[in-house]
């Protein structure tokens, strides 16, 4: 299936054709089959209508209400959506939700930013900028989120900095997964996915009642892929996944006033993803110099999605959890929520670390075995009189530990050096961490109802968090005996060093003050302020300790203050929907790399502090139509301009280093790094009856983006063209009875353009880059009973 052109031209002619009649033949007083929708949408309040855009239910402000009537920037796909659009990774999302951008290498080295903040290097121990829930249970690191997304009911996109509701201060904004909870019907599915470069996928659902009051869900997941990147070394695919899942649910509602929901998942990925490809060289660098010393040529052109290297990558991830919650009505009206949850990650990576066929760093990683245990309670006022109001209380606790290795081959002083002195040959070196988060929080958020048009909410969310921890460097193993300066030269490379125990502690504020105004009954206009933190902490990596000593390795909290001007309306009889807002995000402190002088030596050395200050502007849109039964469309779209605002000592571009010898460089007015300008999502769907039971749809996506820098020096070596993916698909579904076939063709990416996830600043001035997807086209068939 290398070479399918005919086969995609015929089908997206084909889906054009047949939507293009039957948009001719459609008559208005045909009946609605379909919606792309979540499956508890909230109730129409006006009369039914099967030309009208279905609403969404969110729960934003802690309670169930349409998402147009929330006055804050939200976006939302349903899993319908997500489904036939063939989107079930957390990469995928940046395709469908606006300002969103997903920097992906591995489940460790991930990052979710929104309006260009939250790409921060990766550290075990930095808290996401964009807090990530599944099921109202915040996930401590974003790559508890790499997993296949299962039974998805809706993802909302809060935008702006979050903390007065949710359980977890965030400065950019949420990410918000929800599932669908059992059924007190019988229903479930299974599905079976075939595509290109061996591409397999396989699911199945079932759920129904267990008695009167209790209902349940199990789901089962499996995804195969070769990979379609290519290792000269051994011929091998790589970049290729082999994951499994497992859900399940129990819902106990005895009465209309009570109900526990209890979920457990486990999710593993064995695969050979992490492939980074040679992605910007400098020619008059020394990685070049240092191959040819070696005997060996590197792939450096980055199209070919070729690599050549002697260690194969590999990650093996095993993650799952628990989770409690109950919802209690009380019989004044009030409402009182707990929920409950503990959760586990554990990654185990294995990298070559020269990006040669050579064993210069054989092998090179960081291992991470992380647990956290959550708790928060609510108690929500009853709704209808001049004030409501949410207050809660929140506690997280997680333990992180981390065992970062580096094993160097017999090759590695030429590498490293250009000569061979045994400094660092056959040594391996293993440097073991540890971190203690306790978190605890007081939240509250009241809106007074001035009069039917108007409203005022303001909320206000006090935090204590206390870290304490540990980074050693073990003795290094192996090589040979040195003495003299060979050894100092050794140590001072890799040599052993303890920290001590590390603490910090500290209360962090976070508040918000909205007004909205009706301007009719279906236009809500808004502005607000905000201003959010999110914690600071430990460095668990060795770096400058040695040379600055064990206080070097902490960093302070990344405080953001926010403005938003907003509308959201509702046109032709709820057939248009239009939201679009401002948006002005200074952060304070972010949380970045930099680089500070050593008092005693004088040498420049890297450290993970608060060194930048950054400035986020821009416009955001949301549009939805349905222009005539069956036909949806949708655009999101946003302008974001980040730059640094100030960050005096930034990490300094190869180019600059290999031409004037500086390490430190001002960056401030640079852009920031994984923001593109311009983000755009068009998408269209078109469902139709063929008669005898038989009804098509066709769904396309065009995702835009423009050009970004990839990592912090914003080095030209690094920046990732802006690039278009476009998403087709079309199938057709039998209803028969209780029983439904659905069988759908589809490719992703379908004009196989070439584009890039991260780049990362690699070894010997070089940068890499991780490659997304070419083209990948397949089918899919359910079976849902």
């Amino acid at each position: 299936m290398k070479d399918h052109h005919t086969f995609y031209r015929l089908t997206a002619f084909a889906a054009a054709v047949l939507a293009t009649t039957s948009a001719w033949a459609q008559d208005d007083s045909a009946t609605n089959t379909t919606s792309a929708t979540n499956t508890t949408a909230a109730p129409q309040t006006k009369a039914e209508n099967p030309v009208q855009l279905k609403e969404f239910t969110v729960t934003a402000r802690r309670r169930s209400e349409s998402a147009q009537k929330v006055p804050a920037p939200i976006s939302t796909v349903s899993g319908q959506e997500l489904e036939r659009q063939r989107l079930y990774r957390i990469q995928d999302l940046q395709q469908s939700l606006p300002s969103l951008n997903v920097s992906f290498i591995n489940p460790r080295q991930s990052s979710i930013s929104i309006r260009g903040i939250g790409n921060n290097p990766a550290s075990d121990n930095l808290e996401p900028s964009v807090g990530v829930y599944l099921d109202n249970v915040y996930l401590g690191r974003p790559g508890m989120a790499v997993f296949d997304l299962l039974d998805i009911q809706q993802i909302d996109l809060l935008r702006g900095p979050q903390g007065t509701l949710f359980g977890k201060n965030s400065t950019a904004g949420v990410l918000n997964i929800s599932t669908r909870p059992p059924q007190f019907h019988t229903e479930g599915y299974l599905e079976q996915s075939v595509g290109n470069d061996g591409y397999a996928q396989t699911k199945a659902h079932l759920s129904g009642p267990l008695s009167e009051t209790l209902a349940g869900t199990l789901d089962l997941e499996h995804t195969h892929s070769d990979g379609s990147v290519t290792n000269l070394h051994n011929g091998s695919q790589l970049n290729g996944v082999s994951n499994y899942g497992v859900r399940g649910q129990l819902l106990w509602k005895p009465n209309n006033d009570l109900s526990v929901r209890f979920i457990a998942d486990y999710n593993t990925q064995n695969s050979n993803t992490g492939a980074m490809l040679l992605y910007g060289v400098p020619a008059h660098g020394t990685f070049l110099s240092r191959a040819a010393l070696l005997g060996v040529t590197p792939v450096v052109n980055p199209s070919q999605f070729q690599v050549n290297t002697d260690t194969t990558p590999h990650m093996n991830v095993h993650q799952g959890g628990v989770s409690t919650e109950v919802n209690y009505k009380l019989n004044s009206g009030y409402s009182l929520t707990s929920i409950t949850a503990a959760r586990f990650w554990d990654f185990s990576p294995s990298n070559d670390g020269d990006n040669l066929p050579v064993p210069a760093i054989s092998n090179a990683g960081v291992r991470v075995d992380d647990h956290q245990i959550s708790q928060e309670v609510r108690l929500a006022s009853p709704t209808g009189g001049p004030i409501d109001w949410v207050v809660g209380a929140f506690y997280f606790y997680e333990q992180t530990n981390t065992n970062t290795f580096t094993a160097f081959g017999p090759d590695a002083d030429l590498f490293q050096y250009g000569v061979n002195r045994g400094i660092l040959n056959g040594v391996t070196a293993i440097s073991p961490a540890s971190v203690e988060t306790n978190s605890a929080a007081l939240f509250g958020q009241a809106t007074w109802h001035i009069d039917t048009r108007a409203d005022l909410t303001a909320g206000v969310r006090g935090t204590y968090e206390d870290k304490t921890g540990y980074v050693n460097r073990l003795a290094p193993a192996g090589g040979a005996a040195l003495s003299g300066s060979l050894l100092a030269l050794r140590n001072a490379a890799v040599g052993a060093y303890q920290s001590g125990q590390l603490g910090q502690h500290g209360i962090s504020p976070s508040m918000m003050l909205n007004f909205s105004y009706k301007l009719t009954s279906d236009v809500l206009a808004y502005a607000t302020l905000s201003h959010g933190e999110k914690s600071g902490g430990i460095n668990m990596a060795v770096g400058s300790a040695p040379t600055l000593g064990a206080n070097s390795l902490l960093f302070g909290p990344e405080r953001a203050n926010d403005a938003e001007l907003g509308i959201k309306s509702e046109w032709l009889d709820h057939r248009l929907v239009l939201n679009a807002n401002l948006f002005w995000t200074q952060i304070n402190g972010y949380q970045a790399t930099t680089y500070v002088t050593v008092p005693t030596s004088g040498l420049v050395t890297q450290v993970l502090a608060n060194g930048a200050n950054v400035r986020s502007r821009g416009a955001e849109l949301d549009l939805r139509a349905r222009p005539l039964r069956g036909l949806t469309l949708g655009l999101n779209a946003s302008y974001v301009n980040a730059t640094y605002s100030s960050y005096t000592n930034g990490p300094c571009a190869a180019e600059t280093t290999l031409a004037t010898g500086a390490t430190t460089c001002n960056l401030t007015g640079k852009p920031v790094s994984g923001a593109p300008r311009w983000i755009a999502n068009l998408s269209a769907q078109y469902e139709f009856s063929l008669g005898h039971d038989v009804d098509q749809y066709v769904t396309g996506v065009w995702s835009l983006r423009s050009n970004q820098y990839g990592t912090l020096d914003d080095s030209r070596y690094g920046r990732l063209p802006g690039y278009g993916i476009f998403n087709l698909a079309t199938g057709w579904r039998l209803n028969s009875g209780a029983h439904k076939w659905d069988l759908s063709i589809w490719a992703h990416n379908l004009f196989n353009r070439h584009y890039y996830l991260a780049s990362f600043a690699s070894v010997q001035n070089t940068y890499t880059a991780m490659a997304g997807d070419p083209r990948m086209a397949g089918a899919t068939l359910r079976f849902t009973y």
